[in-house]
């Protein structure tokens, strides 16, 4: 190897730039559409030879040292440099000092290597930025005309690697990262760059060289870059192309009959539909057996006319204005309904099971809650792998570059106890959002950038090439099944018409529309090329016309084949059939796009089987149980912090005297509803511990890290499984994930807590648009619970509130409308609400209304107003005897002291709810007016407690009576309860406020401010001249 120990000293600049690291691009906004057909982006090289120079050095003294891809490079330069110097040279090379010809050819010859090693990374690394993605040849699709200095997309760019034109007939050795050779080893510099031509720079654009594991790099390489990889049979291609007559005729059918009517349709990216059958057949053929998508609502109809499958006549009715609605709720737009249906896939004749999970016009808003669901469905299936159930997501170009939940919902992947162990992202790229262009929309290159956190593999493809698209998504579906990765497919597209069927696109983009009227339909484009290679002649549609897939048709646009078109009338006449039916439907029922069914929960019209709900407690050997498993570590050798031993040893103190506080209160409710074999999950920021050290569900050796023990899940040898979770600092995404884990199955109880409870604003879309709404929208149960920690107690305006006010506003019981109090008006007042909401005050209170969720035999939302404070009060404390078999959770807890045993002597009747009750109290009993004040609370807010509150006015007929609250007046409960007030007293006594005073922030942040303001509000609470003269 004599002739080689020169290298590193002969290794010229051009060497070195060749082996340097890749730097930062410089983008510009000018188009480049307009350039050579196969343009290629670039991937910096720089450095400078010392790495070579090392692996040289390190090669020559053991081989083994470095990795294999060196060894063999250096090996066959090594052999073929031999090789060359045994040629007659005319001079004698002294064996121990090479002639400088000698040395100089080497060198040669090992830098030629060199720098074909980097132009294939360059392709790999920036391919992608000159591919033709843009079907209408206008825009990059990166948004950047610059195309990279070391991609050869002229002759002369061989200078850039001291190559020459010369150079392309040479053959070179290509290096372990490539796969282009096939079975070749050797390839000439001329075939190399068309190849990597071919792979990278055509309609597929690839980046995946930013993931940092060498193995999943080299799966994506020989995916796309073996030779003649992506090859289709005539059968497959028949398919595609029946696929995508689908996709355009049934568009065309909706705007031939409904013209006028926004439907969102797909035209422009009718590709979509194969490329969803495509990941569900790849995925069916890979075992997965359940599959849950989100969409919005651009081609939604498609999706569910040609990939759920659901009854044409279904959608077709809801284009009718005279169709009347059920009485299940207030519906929404056809465009946003969900579906679930399970069948047989035609490709693999295997079951699937599909659900379209509905959302709102919020885009994005779904992307947690799909992952949700997914995951429940992972976790009832005992499916820990994703090999059963798996997600897709499909998105637009604008929402998933502008929505911040996207990033959330990336960032939640590979969390333990939220993956879903992989989702194909399908985004539909139409180069622009509403009217905005993408360079006004985005900062970053590509719209899909966001998926680079996850190293998530990112596959931009040109839609107008079906066949692209569906390798792609093949591969995308193989990939997520191989890895339980994330992966993104970048469906490069347009938009035929406006945002919808009544916009005008020209208005803001005249040039883009203009090439878009000219624009040939995929549909036309993909059938002439088929008949142009032979795939489709008029024989092959004779022999198949009977079948299925024929009798959808194909295009009409091609005139050589008359019976093409009598496919497409054949076509046709399906859809004219299905619309003749559904004129028969006179009503409208929500419940035909359920998109979460839970089989035999309710009876067979989807009402709950009872109006009763049984008795909440448990008995008391069971709390027992709990609270000795709650003060104990279940585990061996097992060394808990000294503060926490403190704790434990306070929780078995407070067993033997029969009380528990808050955290054993909820600790019993959870663990008696594991008894019972039901799932609990609870998610939130720090909730193992509690934002207020009060729970530690989760123990923590002190020894050896990250060694964990659940004491709940060491109850009982049978009993369900319990899942606490610390989130990610999110809570839009978090939020909408534990709503879509809490659709799966009713026999749960799903739990999310804010650290504080206002920050659940910043999930408030989750709130409004599916918590609050879903029902009505959807006809979808959902028994998620909100915890809510909520309490003026001097933090400052941003721990305070937990905005009582806005649930309350959004509860849709009538504050003028008079109840009739039947029997099961309790529990038929909680059916017809649209959540529920709860400020406990005791411990009891909030371990009957847990259980209460999950015996009820229906479900709704649940808000809980939690304390911080309380969670330590020496008087927050109950007794077993208020939690045992046969006690129930109290709406109102009416006065059980001296005011109430003598009723006619009370002149104020107080009405208080939470945590401002025990500083009533003390201050009632400070002043000594125990026997002349009542204070009775409320529970349960809202659904309003009509009955109750009748009954406790009634009882006291001379008392005046009181709303007393901490928050403002602006805020909290006053603006819900004192019409209804109003309503139960029939309008002849009045309700008077105490409380703070109205304001903008919900709570001052100086303490002494505070003080103030809550010793006045109670001063006026127990001033029992306060009102006199005053009118209501």
């Amino acid at each position: 190897m004599s002739q080689l120990r020169l290298l590193p000293s002969r290794l010229g600049t051009q060497a070195s730039r060749l082996l340097a690291p890749h730097g930062a691009q410089t983008f510009s906004w000018c188009s480049r559409s307009s350039g050579p057909p196969a343009s290629f982006a670039s991937s910096g090289v720089g450095g400078g030879s010392s790495y070579m120079e090392e692996m040289y050095f390190a090669w020559l003294e053991n081989p083994q040292s470095v990795h294999k891809s060196w060894d063999s490079f250096f090996r066959k330069a090594s052999e073929e440099a031999s090789y060359s110097l045994a040629q007659p040279q005319g001079s004698v090379v002294s064996e121990s000092r090479p002639a400088a010809s000698s040395r100089t050819d080497t060198s040669k010859l090992v830098e030629d290597h060199l720098a074909v090693q980097s132009l294939i990374r360059a392709y790999q690394i920036r391919g992608h930025h000159v591919a033709q993605l843009d079907p209408l040849g206008i825009l990059d699709a990166d948004l950047d005309s610059f195309v990279p200095s070391d991609l050869i997309t002229t002759i002369d760019k061989l200078a850039f690697y001291d190559l020459r034109e010369a150079d392309l007939d040479k053959e070179f050795q290509l290096p372990t990262t490539t796969f282009i050779g096939g079975s070749e080893n050797t390839l000439s510099l001329r075939e190399i760059i068309r190849r990597l031509e071919g792979t990278y720079c055509q309609h597929i654009g690839l980046e995946f060289m930013f993931i940092n594991d060498v193995e999943q790099c080299q799966w994506i390489r020989q995916k796309f870059e073996t030779p003649g990889v992506m090859q289709f049979s005539s059968e497959e291609k028949r398919t595609l192309l029946a696929r995508l007559v689908r996709s355009m005729r049934f568009e065309d059918f909706l705007a031939r009959k409904w013209s006028s009517e926004k439907r969102f349709g797909l035209e422009g990216c009718e590709v979509m539909i194969p490329a969803l059958k495509t990941i569900i057949d790849k995925s069916s053929e890979m075992g997965i057996e359940n599959v849950i998508l989100g969409m919005p609502h651009r081609g939604r109809l498609n999706v569910l006319a040609n990939v759920i499958r659901k009854d044409l006549e279904q959608i077709f009715c809801q284009f009718d204005p005279k169709l009347e609605a059920a009485d299940e709720g207030s519906g929404d737009v056809k465009y946003h309904l969900g579906m679930y249906h399970e069948r047989i896939n035609r490709v693999t004749n295997r079951n699937i099971t599909l659900s379209l999970v509905a959302n709102p016009s919020h885009l994005e808003a779904v992307d947690p809650v799909v992952q949700g669901k997914t995951k429940a469905e992972q976790f009832y299936r005992g499916d820990a792998q994703g090999k059963k159930v798996m997600s897709i997501l499909v998105h637009g170009d604008a929402a998933f570059a502008g929505q911040g939940v996207v990033y959330e919902t990336f960032h939640l992947s590979d969390l333990p106890s939220y993956t879903t162990n992989g989702t194909v992202h399908v985004v539909v790229n139409n180069q622009i959002g509403f009217t905005t262009d993408p360079r006004m929309a985005r900062s970053s290159p590509y719209p899909t950038d966001v998926a680079r956190v996850v190293n998530a593999p990112i596959f931009h493809v040109n839609a107008d090439d079906p066949e692209a698209v569906i390798y792609v998504c093949s591969v995308a579906a193989e990939w997520r099944n191989t890895f339980n990765k994330d992966v993104v497919v970048d469906l490069v597209c347009y938009r035929r018409r406006g945002h919808n069927e009544m916009d005008e696109p020209m208005f803001t983009q005249p040039l883009m529309y203009k090439q878009i009227h000219r624009q040939a339909p995929v549909l036309k484009k993909y059938a002439d090329r088929l008949i142009a290679e032979g795939t489709v002649t008029l024989q092959e549609f004779e022999s198949t016309v009977t079948q299925p897939v024929a009798a959808q048709g194909v295009i009409a646009s091609i005139q050589a084949f008359t019976l093409i078109q009598e496919e497409i009338a054949k076509y046709d006449r399906i859809c004219e059939e299905a619309y003749g039916r559904s004129k028969d439907k006179k009503i409208l029922h929500i419940k035909h796009w359920l998109d979460s069914p839970w089989p035999g929960f309710f009876n067979m019209d989807g009402e709950p089987k009872s109006m009763t709900c049984p008795a909440t407690g448990v008995p008391e050997d069971t709390l027992t149980h709990i609270g000795e498993v709650a003060s104990s570590v279940p585990l061996e050798d097992f060394k808990i912090h000294v503060g926490l031993s403190r704790i434990l040893r306070g929780r078995a103190d407070m067993i033997r005297k029969r009380t528990v506080d808050w955290a054993l209160a909820e600790y019993m409710a959870f663990g008696s509803l594991l008894k019972e074999g039901i799932h609990v999950r609870l998610s939130g920021q720090d909730v193992e511990r509690g934002t207020f050290s009060h729970r530690h569900h989760v123990l923590h050796d002190q020894d050896i890290d990250r060694r964990t023990c659940v004491p709940m899940n060491h109850l009982w040898p049978d009993q369900a499984p319990y899942t606490v979770c610390n989130s990610s600092l999110s809570e839009y995404g978090v939020l909408g994930f534990e709503l879509g884990y809490a659709m799966a199955s009713p026999s749960a109880l799903v739990l999310w807590e804010a650290q504080f409870g206002d920050f659940h604003n910043t999930a408030q879309c989750i709130i409004d648009q599916f918590i609050s709404t879903g029902q009505a929208k959807w006809v979808r149960h959902n028994g998620i619970v909100l915890l809510l920690p909520h309490g003026m107690e001097g933090m400052g305006p941003e721990h305070s509130s937990a905005r009582p006010e806005r649930f309350l506003q959004m509860s849709n019981d009538d504050s003028d409308a008079y109840p009739a109090f039947t029997q099961d008006f309790e529990v038929r007042q909680l059916y017809d609400c649209n959540w529920i909401v709860v400020n406990c005050s005791t411990p009891a209170s909030f371990f009957h209304v847990l259980r209460r969720q999950i015996l009820l035999p229906f479900r709704k939302p649940l808000i809980i107003f939690t304390p911080k404070s309380l969670l330590r009060h020496p008087e927050a404390k109950s007794s077993f005897d208020q939690m045992v078999s046969g006690t129930s959770f109290q709406r109102v807890i009416p006065e059980d002291g001296a005011a109430a045993r003598a009723p006619e002597q009370v002149r104020r009747l107080i009405f208080c709810t939470g945590k401002v009750f025990y500083d009533l109290v003390k201050e009632r009993s400070s002043q000594g007016l125990d026997e002349r004040v009542a204070i009775t609370r409320l529970e349960q807010i809202s659904p309003f407690p009509f009955d109750l509150i009748k009954r406790e006015a009634e009882k006291y007929p001379g008392a005046e009576l009181v709303w007393c609250q901490e928050e403002h007046k602006n805020m909290g409960y006053y603006d819900y309860i004192s019409p209804r007030f109003t309503t139960v007293l029939g309008r002849a006594r009045h309700i008077w406020y105490v409380g703070r005073d109205p304001a903008a922030a919900p709570a001052t942040g100086n303490r002494n401010t505070h003080l103030v303001s809550l010793k006045k509000f109670l001063d006026t609470a127990f001033n029992l001249q306060a009102f006199e003269g005053k009118t209501f």
